[in-house]
């Protein structure tokens, strides 16, 4: 069963039509992967699917229930977390409380304890600087924080906005593997991803966006053999 449907969603910014009719779904325990170019319509996509942002039309169907047009905050205790593009981290609050952040809907303080313990696990980094504050991290860094924030919530849906923009390679990789891992712990993951290589590597589905519709759709390695999606996204 899907976790999450997306039926001829349509989302406009003013007089601008960002989202054309998209349609996707998202089965439990997948990855899942929206690609495409700048301006495609991806991070529109889901700015509308975790509330940020209104709908024209279309329903955003999560776990069963229409939470079309319900708030963002309200969202996010339902367990769907969004980790935004560009980190939107607390620049001026330490890593710890960032982490402290994430955990807003939850009250039992060992539980977050432990789930705090999970992120360090994942990310070592962040606990050699926990009283650090977030804005003198390195960009690599910052985005560990974002994921891990959004960790501290116990998403069942975790929504993730282009979280290898601006990182050196081989942090692009620890980032990818890192993914592989929360997948692993049961996490339904739909990722948005402007690298689109790495995007396919990590996902059992995709689907191409192209000017706000989807363009294409099919399992990862599909899409990777598909002439079209080589010649535009992974460099012939």
């Amino acid at each position: 069963m899907a976790l999450l449907e997306v039926k001829d969603l349509s989302v406009s910014y003013g007089a601008i039509r960002a989202l054309h009719g998209v349609s996707f779904h998202v089965n439990e325990g997948e990855v899942v992967t929206l690609i495409g170019a700048n301006g495609a319509g991806k991070s529109t996509t889901l700015r509308a699917i975790s509330g940020l942002l209104p709908v024209d039309a279309g329903q955003v169907i999560y776990d069963g229930e229409n939470i079309t047009g319900v708030e963002a905050s309200r969202i996010v205790r339902r367990g769907m977390v969004h980790v935004p593009e560009g980190r939107r981290i607390f620049a001026p609050l330490t890593v710890r409380e960032n982490l402290e952040m994430g955990a807003f809907t939850r009250r039992d303080k060992a539980e977050i304890e432990e789930t705090m313990q999970y992120v360090f696990r994942l990310f070592p980094r962040l606990k050699e600087r926990l009283e650090q504050t977030g804005g003198t991290l390195s960009g690599g860094e910052q985005q560990m924080l974002a994921v891990g924030r959004a960790l501290m919530a116990k998403p069942r849906l975790l929504l993730m906005d282009e979280p290898s923009m601006g990182l050196a390679p081989i942090l692009v990789e620890e980032i990818f593997d890192i993914i592989g891992e929360i997948s692993q712990e049961g996490v339904t993951i739909l990722l948005v991803e402007q690298n689109a290589h790495m995007a396919l590597s990590v996902a059992k589905r995709g689907y191409v966006l192209e000017t706000g519709s989807v363009d294409l759709s099919g399992s990862s390695n599909d899409l990777a053999e598909n002439p079209s999606v080589r010649a535009a996204y992974l460099g012939g």
